[in-house]
């Protein structure tokens, strides 16, 4: 296990501070704000601690209301909405300098037999182990920038394998815009059997790509161009159980953006082909001057 997925699982180990309340870190980097898949994996770990094990989270409505202050700790305070027979609410509020930055809502269910379909069909795409790494891709577009290398040579906690064009690529290349993306990705480790170790780890990895999205359709990329970016909403439904330490393949598609807002969505697959996640997000996207 690499350390950047160690720090990762570190830092979903909440510390409880009193019942119902929470403390949870980010990591020592130098970032202006706190990655928002962290809080709404960090939310979903606090609210699953106040949760009878036989109840797993099948749905999260999350909304990030202002930007987390990565210096400071992220207090999460979880409200028992109801304890009923079948299912569970909870209500997380995280704040930091006595204000809300996120809040969640989730609910968690006692497993039952009922009715089934799937009418999605997972892309055909290549095999995740035949496709070359994130950092080996980023390294065809950036080339010997020295400070794009210092930042390809950080070790990730996810495995990320693209099976579509990366926002940057398209920024150089016009013909490779698309509003769809197909993203391989697990956690490069074999992790313990805990089911919502399994399911937040997938809500931590569902926010690194879904906003590119958005992006890949008008050319744009970070730190490319003059783009800034911010989730509003995040969405996700857990349909059945899986592991996010075996390739799941996150396919992706922007149906809309305007009034610098864009909506993008999106389908998480087994490999073989199970649809285990879905996933709706809205994000902030701004053209700055230069």
């Amino acid at each position: 296990m690499n350390e950047a997925l160690k720090e990762v699982l570190d830092l979903l180990d909440l510390e409880q501070i009193e019942l119902d309340i929470f403390r949870g870190r980010s990591p020592e980097e130098r970032i202006q704000r706190v990655f928002g898949g962290q809080v709404a994996a960090q939310a979903l770990v606090a609210a699953g601690r106040t949760v009878p094990s036989d109840r797993n989270v099948h749905s999260l409505h999350a909304y990030f209301i202002r930007p987390g202050d990565p210096s400071v700790p992220i207090v999460y305070n979880v409200e028992r909405v109801r304890d009923g027979r079948s299912f569970t609410t909870r209500r997380v509020v995280a704040v930091q300098h006595g204000k809300a930055i996120f809040t969640m809502s989730a609910s968690f269910h006692i497993a039952e037999e009922g009715v089934h379909h799937q009418a999605a069909t997972m892309p055909q795409v290549p095999a995740p182990e035949t496709l070359p790494t994130f950092q080996e891709r980023m390294r065809e577009v950036v080339g010997d920038d020295p400070e794009w290398r210092a930042w390809l040579e950080r070790p990730r906690p996810i495995d990320a394998r693209y099976a579509s064009p990366l926002t940057w690529e398209a920024h150089k290349d016009p013909s490779l815009r698309s509003a769809e993306t197909n993203v391989w990705f697990r956690c490069d480790a074999e992790l313990p059997d805990d089911p919502l170790l399994h399911v937040v780890l997938a809500a931590y990895a569902s926010d690194f790509t879904l906003v590119d999205t958005v992006l890949l359709a008008h050319g744009l990329a970070w730190g490319a161009s003059n783009v800034m970016g911010a989730s509003l909403d995040h969405a996700m439904w857990f349909h059945r159980p899986f592991r996010a330490d075996e390739w799941l393949l996150y396919a992706q598609e922007s149906p809309w953006s305007g009034g610098a807002r864009g909506l993008a969505r999106g389908q998480m697959f087994t490999a073989s082909g199970d649809l285990v996640v879905s996933v709706v997000q809205e994000a902030m996207i701004r053209i700055t001057n230069p």
